[in-house]
């Protein structure tokens, strides 16, 4: 078995990789220089002498890694029999086309922590109105004010993934009342409501924080259009942590200027990175991350562990968590 990752995630990682290592399996290791290593050595890849049958795709190549040489290694090999991505978003051209050509794609649940930590200190930094205190310290002014506490607020999550559940668990620590917001309506703990997404726009006037953690697909595009915006309260917070896909930022600036809502926090983009002129950089109420807000320091850990359990899955012919299916490619 022949299994190809980054060079990075073997250092990082390689002790915990050892452990799981199935009988005959070797590293093919892909350098930020491009070049494949094994064994310590370099060696030109030859789809039939040396066939791929893994990839595990780590966010180091997605961050300055050789991202277009381990795609171009994963397209062309006509071996591969299954990609471990460490997201959990499968909206890449690329790994759509490998789950339709009948490669196993799985996808890593991870993000939730980092993820809600964002988006609780966004939530906070409006509701307590953190930038009066900045713009009162760079003029040396002692100003107190009064601030929105969490208890007092009702927030909606849209999408109770991994995400939205670990923000909703968060927020309702901080005594908020949450609704999710999701298609099934089995029972959950981790919210105090559902809704269904048919049900949402008629809980945006009562809510002082949205969130959006849904992924991005037919169902989803423009979600949060000039209707939306328009419902939504005058004081609350758009928080996007999903994709940029579900917001129509011309609609949201045209509704900023009107006044709804009082502000929005944007981790993704409808093109990424922002174009430097894009209006949304200097609007007064947009607050800009550079899809930031996974970026934690136990992700890489967590991204291991998800692998190495897999890896021994496979090895032994058993289920893969998370995969891909092609049914899903057409929600």
């Amino acid at each position: 078995m022949n299994v190809l990752l980054s060079l990075c995630a073997l250092e990082r990682h390689r002790d915990l990789l050892e452990q799981v290592r199935p009988e005959g399996a070797r590293w093919f290791a892909l350098g930020t220089d491009g070049e494949l290593r094994v064994e310590g050595g370099t060696v030109h890849w030859d789809p039939e002498t040396l066939p791929l049958e893994v990839a595990w795709r780590t966010t180091d190549l997605l961050r300055g890694g050789p991202l277009r040489a381990f795609y171009r290694l994963v397209t062309e090999s006509s071996s591969l029999r299954w990609l471990q991505s460490n997201s959990a978003g499968f909206d890449s051209p690329v790994l759509s086309d490998l789950v339709r050509r009948g490669v196993r794609v799985t996808t890593s649940h991870i993000a939730g922590p980092p993820i809600a930590e964002f988006v609780l200190r966004a939530a906070m930094d409006h509701l307590q109105g953190a930038d009066v205190w900045r713009e009162s310290a760079t003029q040396r002014q002692w100003q107190p004010h009064d601030f929105v506490e969490m208890g007092s607020t009702r927030w909606l999550v849209i999408g109770l993934g991994q995400v939205g559940a670990a923000v909703a668990q968060r927020a309702r620590a901080f005594g908020a009342h949450v609704t999710g917001v999701r298609r099934s309506q089995s029972a959950t703990s981790v919210v105090d409501s559902l809704a269904t997404p048919q049900q949402l726009r008629d809980l945006l006037p009562s809510c002082d924080v949205v969130v959006i953690a849904a992924p991005a697909n037919s169902a989803t595009a423009g979600l949060v259009d000039s209707d939306f915006l328009r419902r939504m309260k005058t004081s609350s917070v758009l928080i996007n942590v999903g994709r940029g896909a579900l917001v129509d930022e011309r609609a949201l600036l045209a509704s900023l200027d009107a006044g709804r809502p009082g502000r929005a926090v944007l981790d993704v983009a409808a093109s990424e990175p922002l174009p430097s002129d894009d209006p949304l950089w200097s609007h007064p109420q947009v607050v800009i991350t550079p899809h930031n807000a996974s970026l934690g320091d136990g992700r890489f850990e967590r991204a291991a562990a998800v692998f190495a359990s897999n890896l021994q899955h496979y090895a032994h012919g058993e289920p893969l968590a998370h995969e891909i299916r092609s049914t899903d490619l057409q929600t």
